[in-house]
């Protein structure tokens, strides 16, 4: 089974929620924990043990895990390996993105199976062009794992790139889509919530089948009420990324800012002409 398939699976049957870890040190004060590897350990066992059972997939932001060094990294592994054992898609947002036999070990960290980084599927980046990511693409579909390619962003720094127009006419964002859209099923597309798609040169038409990630939901100012709008006939394939709305409840709250962000998530009408 493809990383597509699984996915969007995923998405389909315990709804389309994405619940981000990133225990930074504001949330981890609001938590009662200490700025310290064993502070982020706890707080990412404790997020997972929230969702599991109520959402189907988790993305740990590695940034804030390994600030902490090595002990960091050993309480991402412990964090990502519960999240597995219950259940739950795995996505890492690792962000790399490199060429040749760097970004190959990158794949290798992150999507081999029996690694102690094993995701279902990493954030990547593509400025050097999809094709160097042809070794952890292949890693992907050898073992069902996905890429998820960075591709159009809220923050407004990163416009100039993505909208910028290469020689084939298309921009830098809709390139990315085109190409991710001829893989077998390991690909995805990072889409953030907050920008108009039309703004980035992306046709809703050109994203059928490829399952997104779009953060931007909740503190960032996007709406899960406005999803339909947002992706239109896309929107089954959306997983709906919610970091800090839900985190910032607290050990106390937040598997009830978990049911709350699925309930509204549920009620959103049916999509017309969906993939």
């Amino acid at each position: 089974m493809t990383f597509a398939t699984r996915l969007l699976e995923t998405l389909a049957e315990s709804g389309q929620l994405c619940v981000g870890i990133d225990p930074h040190a504001a949330l981890l004060a609001t938590w009662g924990l200490p700025d310290s590897a064993a502070g982020v350990r706890d707080f990412g066992l404790r997020t997972v043990d929230a969702v599991a059972g109520r959402a189907g997939l988790v993305k740990p932001q590695v940034a804030f895990f390994e600030r902490h060094g090595s002990a960091g990294y050993a309480a991402l592994e412990d964090v990502l390996a519960a999240a597995r054992a219950a259940g739950l898609f795995v996505i890492a947002d690792a962000k790399r993105g490199d060429i040749g036999s760097t970004v190959d070990a990158y794949g290798e960290a992150w999507l081999s199976p029996g690694s102690p980084l094993e995701s279902d599927a990493m954030t990547a980046y593509a400025y050097q062009g999809l094709g160097s990511l042809s070794g952890v693409l292949a890693l992907a579909e050898r073992h069902g794992k996905g890429v998820i390619v960075v591709t159009a962003t809220s923050n407004p720094e990163a416009a100039a790139t993505q909208t910028a127009v290469r020689a084939d006419g298309r921009t830098v964002a809709a390139g990315i889509v085109d190409e991710v859209a001829a893989l077998p099923g390991t690909g995805g597309l990072v889409l953030g919530a907050t920008i108009r798609l039309a703004d980035f040169g992306i046709a809703p038409d050109s994203l059928a089948g490829i399952p997104i990630l779009a953060p931007g939901f909740g503190a960032q100012g996007a709406r899960l009420g406005d999803l339909v709008t947002l992706f239109g006939a896309a929107t089954p394939q959306v997983a709906a990324h919610v970091s800090r709305e839900i985190l910032r409840a607290g050990p106390d709250g937040i598997a009830a800012a978990i049911d709350r962000a699925q309930a509204e998530l549920r009620a959103l009408p049916a999509v017309s002409g969906a993939a």
